[in-house]
């Protein structure tokens, strides 16, 4: 008795210490197994005791009698218990299903040794054959069944087998007679078969439920993969967006708030370009720890793709959003410690808050994007709300985009000419190109507004090809000696298609190179990697000149004028607008024109707007002027009659001017 105590002690503590969680899954189910069919254990109740009592009416002896008792009230227990576990306990798992699965091991034991104490008690104490069968069959085929039904637990239908065949074997012997030997043999000998039988239906068993273990587990992981990003374990942008659905379709009210941030980091590629993606992904990482700590549970986080992190906060109105958005902000004033390095890094935030942003997440996360690029454009390591006029301006521009691909097709765009005058004769040397669009819907549009336009949909290269021809083309009915001025983008200067449009533009007007005059900008030098100098320098070897647009409002334009040859410098309108009032801005505009005469380069005064202008540019030594106050720009017919009465009347535009006042 001593060793079975000590025996089911041990297995209770076995069942109880802590396993791997595959081993523990696998436990489970087997222990889910023995409950699986309350239905089973009813029939069998019934039978026993039925068949017990049947044996105690015919046998007349008070222990038998009380055997038959226990038996069913074993039985009916053993059934309650498997109802109550199916109903209650199912969906439970660790320390209680283990305790459950001792305890149909104890129920099961008690039940099999009864059912053979009971055979064991009617082969001695009764003499009647009809009894000793009924009591013997009653254990064969509930030993019988043991192996299919309690597969789950080897020791369980093994210990069954045991307790109720061995009594039975022992009591036929204790009976006597051939027949009784031969049938204890045989049922002793069944306990070795039904033991086989449990360890391989165990083992087909266990096979399969670590099989579906394993299935289950597998599904898991790819879950996690599609929702999770695998390198900083927020969730990725498949699960943001499906969250963010869902939240939206689970809402009690339209009228409920809730907020989206678009955060990108500032100037993360540096980071990665200097010191590695190895550093860039940590740095990630440690970014979507301060999020979290930022956001104290208050919502979601998810990567978007590369450096840029959206958070979704339900129940957040504007008011939550911005406190939100300065946790956030104050989370990136602190240095991120990196392996070994101390990282300094900001973040721009774009927030869009709903209902009043949007009624769809689609709509909220587009609203988000534009506050973002707002708040990038501000000068970054800031956070900006949406508004309705960053909506409209997305829509006018996407429209500007769409007729810009139309507009060359369609013969919207045309050029007007400023004239240039040289202030030593009045005559106009040179004719300044002006793009100007005429939207059949919108009007006419401003050269600063679809000119950017242009250049981010990659429209800049044939729209300038377009304007060098028409703009030779109509120089070659100028005098020879006035020349043309086109203004490059920046944009153009990076691709192949500069220097082919120069020259199919001069081979198909047949002007010469001369009279071709191309005005840059210092932008244009910013990101020299040698490719621009090379292209200017080709340009000018073929006879171009090339003319340095608004010069003065860049920090190393005397560096410009060390490194290229300029043809042309082109003082920008500011100097000359205060040159009477401010003795500084002509100073450095009387320089500049010193400078120039001294280098042997020309110049022009732009944004000559008043008489007074016109005559200090003169007493500067300026060699060239232009401004609203000498011509307006204007289509190239009314340029054409312009210099036709400069040639009839031999006047220049003094001449012109004095005429129109007298006028």
């Amino acid at each position: 008795m001593f060793r079975i105590l000590r025996h089911l002690s041990a297995n209770l503590r076995e069942r109880l210490a802590p396993d791997s969680q595959q081993s523990a899954e696998v436990r489970d189910s087997l222990v889910k197994s023995l409950y699986a069919s309350p239905a089973s254990l009813m029939i069998g109740a019934i039978a026993g005791g039925a068949l017990s009592f049947v044996v105690a009416y015919h046998a007349q002896r008070p222990p038998i009698t009380l055997i038959a008792c226990l038996i069913t009230i074993v039985a009916i227990s053993r059934s309650v218990s498997a109802v109550y576990f199916q109903r209650q306990l199912a969906h439970q798992h660790g320390p209680t299903r283990a305790i459950w699965g001792m305890a149909y091991e104890l129920g099961a034991w008690s039940y099999a040794a009864l059912l053979g104490t009971l055979a064991f008690a009617t082969l001695l104490l009764t003499g009647d054959a009809s009894l000793h069968i009924l009591s013997v069959c009653l254990v064969a085929a509930y030993s019988g069944g043991i192996s299919g039904r309690n597969a789950g637990r080897v020791e369980v239908a093994i210990g069954q087998t045991c307790f109720a065949l061995l009594p039975t074997s022992l009591g036929l012997v204790l009976a006597g007679g051939l027949g009784y030997y031969v049938l204890s043999a045989m049922l002793f000998l069944m306990i070795f078969a039904m033991a086989e039988i449990t360890r391989t239906t165990h083992r087909i068993v266990v096979e399969a439920l670590q099989g579906k273990y394993e299935k289950s587990q597998l599904a898991t992981k790819f879950e996690r993969l599609a929702r999770f990003d695998s390198l900083t374990g927020v969730e990725n942008r498949m699960a943001m967006q499906m969250r963010l659905r869902e939240m939206f379709d689970n809402r009690t009210s339209d009228k409920d708030p809730m907020s989206v941030f678009w955060m990108d980091l500032d100037r993360f590629k540096e980071i990665n370009d200097s010191l590695g993606h190895i550093i860039g992904d940590q740095l990630l990482c440690a970014v979507a720890d301060r999020l979290a700590r930022a956001l104290d549970h208050r919502g979601h986080i998810a990567r978007f793709g590369g450096d840029e992190f959206i958070l979704i906060c339900p129940g957040a109105n504007q008011d939550i959003a911005q406190q939100i958005a300065d946790d956030v902000m104050v989370e990136f004033g602190h240095d991120f410690d990196v392996s070994g390095y101390h990282l300094t890094i900001t973040a721009s935030m774009g927030i869009a808050v709903a209902p009043q942003d949007g009624h769809g997440s689609e709509e909220l996360l587009q609203h988000a994007d534009m506050a973002l690029y707002k708040a990038k454009n501000a000068g970054r390591n800031r956070y900006a709300f949406f508004d309705w006029k960053m909506k409209e301006r997305q829509n006018r521009t996407y429209d500007l985009e769409v007729g810009l691909r139309t507009a060359l097709a369609n013969g919207e765009l045309l050029l007007h000419y400023q004239p240039i005058f040289d202030t030593a004769t009045g005559q106009i040397a040179i004719c300044e190109a002006l793009m100007r669009w005429d939207h059949p819907v919108m009007g006419r549009i401003s050269p600063a507004e679809f000119i950017p336009i242009a250049e981010s949909c990659s429209l800049i290269e044939p729209i300038t090809a377009w304007a060098l021809e028409r703009a030779c083309q109509d120089a070659m009915a100028w005098d020879d000696h006035v020349r043309v001025a086109v203004n490059i983008s920046p944009a153009l200067i990076k691709s192949d298609g500069l220097p082919r449009a120069v020259i199919s533009a001069l081979m198909r007007s047949g002007l010469k190179a001369r009279r071709l005059e191309l005005e840059v900008t210092e932008s244009i030098f910013l990101e020299d990697s040698g490719r621009t100098s090379l292209i200017l320098l080709e340009l000018q070897r073929i006879g171009l000149r090339l003319a340095l647009d608004d010069f003065g409002t860049g920090y190393s334009s005397l560096g410009y004028l060390r490194d290229y040859s300029f043809d042309t410098l082109k003082v920008d309108q500011s100097f000359m607008r205060s040159v009477k009032e401010g003795s500084r801005d002509r100073a450095i505009a009387q320089s500049v024109a010193y400078l120039a005469h001294s280098l042997d380069v020309e110049t022009v005064a732009e944004g000559i707007e008043t008489e007074e202008q016109l005559q200090s540019a003169r007493d500067m030594g300026f060699t060239n002027v232009q401004g609203f106050v000498l011509s307006r720009p204007i289509p190239a017919e009314d340029l054409l009659d312009m210099m036709r009465v400069m040639a009839r009347d031999k006047s220049n535009v003094v001449t012109l001017m004095q005429d129109q006042r007298r006028a």
